[in-house]
């Protein structure tokens, strides 16, 4: 169900919220945070609300979506609040300000938060270059970005790491879970011999390949070079010992990775790329400050440039 509100106020739509909540009984009361989705436009909105919805599944939440403020109109507020099938498993409220009403956007948002509940602010597309300093992130305990959707990946999370807080995320770190995975355990088998070099290998543009690479690089404190390749993330990672190297190839297109070691036969290991949903879910489910992603981007991104 979707209802539509003209010329309302935020604290209109939450009084609508309760009244829904009432009549019906379909919304919930079990919600566990706050998510605030920020889009660019209402393109980027639409697949993070599906995003979201998908990801409710796991963590029931009421989802804001503040879109940006439409100058060109009149002074005031429209609104959609979505429940049931429209919402998944949350309750999705859709902000509109026009004319001026959405200059003080933490006071549009502040109505609507679920008492007691974590708030988690999420950018879709174009995240600030200070995502705590911005009025909605000084308000959130999780900041989550999208660095891949922007116009220049690698570049934006080289910049958030100027403005990084604890609390402070990217999509990207989490698209990384699995080869971090994978790779800290191939390292856990013997022999127990130091890494000399690595070289990690995929997409120019993707902003996980960086990451990936800084992580190694504070990891292993060893010299790691990123390889450029046609693909559209990471391709391959290899890991020079004295004994020989530990790689670890999925071609374009594949899901399955081989892991190779030596004196060993290669191994076949499911290594898919993440979708959006599947990274939000992850970081939605740790509200902490992640403290290896800081050290990653503060540290290891600023050794690879300087390497």
């Amino acid at each position: 169900m979707i209802v539509t509100l003209r010329n309302t106020s935020a604290a209109e739509v939450g009084s609508r919220l309760v009244s829904l909540r009432d009549e019906g009984g379909a919304v919930a009361l079990g919600r566990v945070l706050t998510l605030v989705i920020l889009p660019d436009d209402e393109a980027s909105s639409e697949r993070a609300i599906r995003t979201a919805n998908g990801a409710s599944h796991e963590h029931p939440m009421r989802v804001i979506v503040l879109l940006p403020d439409d100058l060109d109109k009149p002074a005031g507020l429209d609104a959609e609040i979505r429940v049931g099938g429209h919402a998944g498993a949350s309750e999705v409220v859709v902000l509109r300000p026009r004319g001026g009403a959405g200059k003080t956007r933490d006071t549009l948002v502040m109505p609507l938060l679920l008492p007691d509940a974590p708030i988690v602010a999420w950018w879709p597309s174009t995240p600030p270059a200070n995502p705590s300093g911005d009025p909605i992130g000084a308000m959130a305990q999780r900041r989550i970005t999208e660095s891949v959707r922007c116009s220049q990946p690698v570049e934006t999370i080289r910049s958030l790491a100027e403005g990084y807080a604890p609390g402070d995320t990217d999509l990207a770190w989490g698209g990384l879970t699995l080869w971090r995975a994978l790779l800290a355990a191939a390292l856990d088998e013997p022999p127990a011999e130091p890494v000399l070099s690595a070289r990690v290998s995929g997409a120019a543009d993707h902003p996980s390949v960086e990451l990936l690479a800084a992580w190694l690089r504070v990891s292993l404190g060893c010299p790691v070079t990123v390889v450029p390749e046609a693909h559209d993330a990471i391709e391959s990672v290899v890991l020079e010992r004295a004994s020989g190297a530990i790689s670890i190839v999925r071609p374009q297109g594949s899901t399955v990775a081989v892991l190779s070691r030596p004196g060993r036969p290669d191994q076949h290991v499911n290594l898919p790329k993440r979708d959006t949903e599947n990274t939000l879910i992850e970081e939605l489910r740790r509200l902490d400050p992640d403290l290896t992603y800081g050290r990653v981007l503060t540290k290891g991104l600023k050794e690879l440039a300087t390497a």
